[in-house]
């Protein structure tokens, strides 16, 4: 790991004066001679320092900024969630526990114990793909520059089924499937006090619109927190995530349903679905397979299938594609 200075913001104006690059910019090196990036809980930053694939001269520490660290859950304007608040806070909170099951679901799901106490969610949702090809100094691949996705041909097992057409990595953020479905969106504070709002699903850049970076945040910007919008009584969802493992392992497939239910029937739909394509996606397919009907074993079984229409399985990945089908099957049936 090389040498870096430390600089304490404390808060979010004089964070922003101290960067200038985001941790996609130094690997790809179009940062600065010397660049300085965020570090929030540090677990994918430290990640990639240590492994050699980024150097940054200083690093800002934004973890102690008064103000990025609350959870404020108003039954009329819904749940916003301070960039800096940890997956550990929010498994323990009561109201996300009640009104928001499968983002509960999903951050219970997230990690072990230990990296959910020092996981921040703004770091979570800005985090780098964990493709080995991507990880590996050996290998300069599309998102590093290159373009070349030794995966393609490659060991592919855990990667993209849709929209796989260039880069078939996929997002390692569990938690950005289950905010998606609730049609989530995002805080961003910029320089001069600038701030805009972004919606969950325009927060993620694809890789056949931008290879080099995973989200849309600048080098002068910084998640401050994350708005979920509120629902009613008759809002039911679930999560599932589908590890190679049962203990601590990231999704090789996870969905999250957010059904706004009329008695048994479906007035309206949202499937989202993790480690499927590049980025977290909603399934327009599924969603709309439910919308008006009655949830039964046949209109989740329509909605399965409709989610992997399309799908483009690699050489060693084809099971993700009935595995998919397999658990937005279950999910849908487990609102009910």
């Amino acid at each position: 790991m090389n040498k870096f200075s430390w600089f304490e913001a404390k808060t979010v104006d004089e964070a922003l004066e101290q960067v200038n690059a985001t941790v996609s910019e130094v690997l790809t090196t179009k940062a600065p001679d010397q660049p300085a990036v965020f570090k929030s809980g540090g677990i994918d930053l430290l990640d990639l320092m240590k492994e050699g694939l980024v150097e940054p001269q200083k690093v800002i520490n934004i973890k102690n900024i008064p103000g990025l660290d609350t959870i404020s859950y108003i039954q009329k304007s819904g749940l916003k969630l301070g960039a800096n608040v940890t997956l550990a806070q929010m498994e323990a909170n009561t109201d996300i526990k009640e009104h928001y099951k499968a983002l509960h679901q999903a951050v219970a799901h997230a990690g072990t114990p230990q990296l959910r106490n020092m996981a921040s969610l703004g770091g979570n949702l800005a985090q780098r793909t964990r493709c080995w090809y991507f990880r590996s100094l050996d290998h300069q691949c599309l998102r590093k520059g290159s373009g070349t996705c030794f995966a393609r041909n490659g060991e592919n097992e855990f990667h993209a089924v849709i929209k796989n057409g260039s880069c078939s990595s996929v997002h390692a953020s569990s938690v950005a499937t289950a905010l998606l479905a609730f049609g989530a969106s995002v805080e961003i504070a910029g320089p001069n006090g600038k701030q805009r709002t972004v919606p969950m699903q325009d927060f993620f850049v694809s890789p056949g619109d931008d290879s080099s970076k995973e989200c849309i945040l600048e080098s002068n910007e910084l998640i401050t927190a994350v708005i979920v919008p509120p629902v009613s009584s008759k809002t039911k969802s679930f999560y599932i995530k589908q590890g190679a493992r049962e203990s601590y392992d990231w999704a090789i497939a996870d969905v999250a349903v957010v059904l706004q239910m009329s008695g048994r029937n479906c007035k309206n739909a949202v499937v989202a679905l993790g480690a499927a394509a590049p980025v977290p996606i909603v399934s327009d397919a599924a969603s709309a397979a439910l919308k008006g009907k009655e949830i039964t074993e046949q209109s989740a079984e329509e909605s399965a299938e409709a989610s992997m229409k399309g799908a483009t399985p690699l050489s060693k990945n084809a099971y993700k594609v009935p595995l998919f089908k397999a658990i937005v099957k279950r999910a849908i049936l487990q609102t009910t």
